[in-house]
């Protein structure tokens, strides 16, 4: 009776072990690839590193906390982040040492405990403007040996409790960085920054916050030549026809030792030594456009046309006006000269009216009643016609 017991026993084992051993031969052909992760109380932690993987591995546990992906060749792509976006919980994400090129808008949308992310050791050249959207509770970020030439001031706006920031040995040049933008450390060194204009707001930032930048001695220009190994940090840069962010035209700084500023009836002098204040950051210069020399060329051309369209439209009637100023007053014995001289005309050549012996006044009583003839002389206002009628 207890062999037999014994012996039942043994199978029950045996089959137990081969049952899982089925198991684990399925789950080895079905997914070759596993992830090998430690689970405790708080945290789930999952190591997937340098297992040639070119995606991310769907069998991962969707309560991660922590997850490794390092050298690797994953590439961020669409499927990659579909499955990230299941990971709410990870608050540490490692994805350095893989092949991504690009960081497109919304790859870690989702993971919005995520506090750590390294994406260091890739070949990232473009980061786009919301690339880290969602990240609200991000702290450390690292970009450090990428191909990055070029980052919007934009992309770091939504990582609003970041902390540390690693962009060294990259191929930037320049960095516009918001004044909020708000760090305990940050890391800029093996970049190939020109310290010229454009690299004057990261230099005011770097004086005016209390970020600590790692490696400062290190982090030199290499631009222009005569400020090589000078720190980006303290190198001369104060052109005085610098452009800041974002200024338009009309309110850069004009290229002369002392600045004229105007604001109402207030006039300022500001030299380049308080273009700055106290703690290194930029003073409001309300410098004066030049909108108001366009607004009174304007205004004096309609003026002088209409002025011209009102000479041109009043001088016939002034002229007229003047004009009639020049006849006098018919005086009473006018009338009278008028007819003796007419009568005198008559007499001189009858043959024109084609009659020799008719009386003059008749004869002019008889031009009168033709009509009026044309005399060539402007009517004068001034005749009495009481006169006229008894002449």
């Amino acid at each position: 009776m207890s062999v037999s017991f014994q012996a039942d026993s043994v199978n029950e084992v045996l089959n137990m072990k081969l049952y899982w051993l089925v198991i684990w031969a399925g789950t080895l052909v079905l997914d070759p690839v596993t992830a090998d992760c430690n689970i405790t109380s708080q945290t789930v932690t999952c190591e997937d590193s340098g297992k040639n993987l070119s995606n991310i591995p769907i069998n991962v546990f969707q309560n991660i906390t922590k997850l490794s992906l390092k050298n690797n060749k994953i590439t961020l792509n669409d499927s990659d982040k579909m499955i990230l976006s299941g990971f709410v919980n990870l608050i540490e994400l490692y994805l350095n040492e893989n092949i991504i090129t690009t960081l497109y808008n919304n790859s870690f949308c989702n993971l919005t405990n995520l506090v750590i992310l390294d994406i260091s050791n890739n070949h990232i050249s473009t980061v786009q403007k919301a690339a880290f959207a969602g990240l609200n509770q991000l702290s450390v970020l690292n970009l450090s040996y990428n191909m990055i030439t070029e980052l919007d001031s934009y992309v770091f706006t939504s990582l609003k409790r970041l902390k540390v920031l690693d962009l060294q040995y990259n191929f930037l040049k320049s960095f516009h960085i918001k004044s909020s933008f708000r760090l305990i450390k940050i890391v800029l060194a093996g970049n190939p920054w020109s310290c010229s204009c454009d690299l004057l707001d990261l230099q005011i930032w770097l004086t005016a916050s209390n970020v600590t930048m790692e490696n400062e001695n290190s982090t030199t220009c290499t631009f222009p030549d005569t400020k090589k190994k000078f720190s980006i940090k303290t190198a001369a840069i104060q052109p005085p026809d610098c452009i800041t962010e974002n200024a338009p035209l009309e309110n850069t700084v004009t290229p002369t030792p002392t600045i004229k500023l105007q604001r109402g009836h207030f006039l300022t002098t500001v030299t380049p030594n308080n273009i700055t204040g106290n703690n290194g950051t930029h003073a409001e210069l309300p410098l004066l456009g030049k909108s108001w020399t366009f607004l009174a060329g304007v205004l004096g051309f309609v003026l002088g046309t209409t002025l011209l369209i009102f000479t041109a439209t009043k001088c016939p009637t002034w002229y007229r006006y003047l004009i009639s100023y020049s006849h006098r007053r018919l005086e009473e014995n006018d009338s009278e000269m008028f007819e003796q001289e007419f009568s005198a005309d008559m007499r001189s050549s009858p043959t024109a009216l084609g009659t020799d012996n008719e009386d003059p006044i008749v004869i002019f009583e008889k031009i009168q009643a033709l009509g009026p003839v044309e005399d060539g002389f402007i009517e004068d206002k001034y005749i009495d016609p009481y006169l006229t009628e008894q002449s």
